[in-house]
């Protein structure tokens, strides 16, 4: 379901108030919305309020400090009311994307769904500086934000392999095995989206 997208509050003034009126425009006569709230004589009055604001801060009548909050308070003012108005779209046009934007408003993109990492590559392993331990390291994976590591004796079994702390950089040092005997290493990534089929 489409979502309004209006990024109001990073538009300059003369921006927004160019947005909001247009805004209006595609919504006056709008049969995909005929009872819009707030209504759009609030939505024009707020309009005229921040040009007028914003001509008195510009031509330098009032302080330069008044004529900033004036202007600000009325940057939000009109913010707020677009802001329900984008509301009263979204819900009045059932998340439809065309209407949505026959109303003047863009539509939010899609969030991209959780990725599972691909499965790691070129795991070598290296005798540590102690005894009984191995260096492991890997290519980094994309999307990975952790890696779980098992190691398993020879032969392997289905019980024998050992759950191993996990790390988050794609090395480890793997501490506490028993020397002079062949252990067996895997690692797999785990992202947003799952671990590693």
């Amino acid at each position: 379901m489409a979502k309004v997208k209006l990024n109001l509050d990073r538009l300059s003034i003369t921006d927004l108030i160019q947005r909001g009126t247009d805004i209006k425009t595609a919504m006056t006569g709008n049969l995909s919305f005929t009872t819009p709230i707030p209504s759009l004589v609030n939505i024009g009055t707020a309009i005229t309020t921040l040009t007028t604001a914003n001509s008195t801060y510009e031509s330098g009548v009032l302080t330069q400090k008044a004529n900033l909050t004036n202007r600000d308070n009325s940057a939000v003012a009109l913010i707020a009311l677009l802001s329900q108005l984008g509301g009263y779209v979204e819900a009045a046009s059932g998340g439809d994307e065309v209407k949505i934007q026959s109303a003047g408003m863009d539509v939010r993109s899609a969030k991209a769904p959780p990725s599972i990492p691909s499965q790691v590559s070129n795991l070598s392993l290296t005798v540590g500086d102690n005894d009984g331990e191995l260096d492991a390291q890997w290519d980094s994976v994309p999307n990975a934000k952790t890696y779980e590591i098992q190691t398993s004796p020879d032969p392997i079994t289905s019980g024998s392999w050992v759950n191993k702390p996990t790390v988050t950089k794609s090395k480890a040092v793997l501490p506490g095995l028993p020397s002079g005997t062949r252990v067996n290493v895997r690692v797999r990534a785990v992202g947003s989206g799952g671990i590693t089929p």
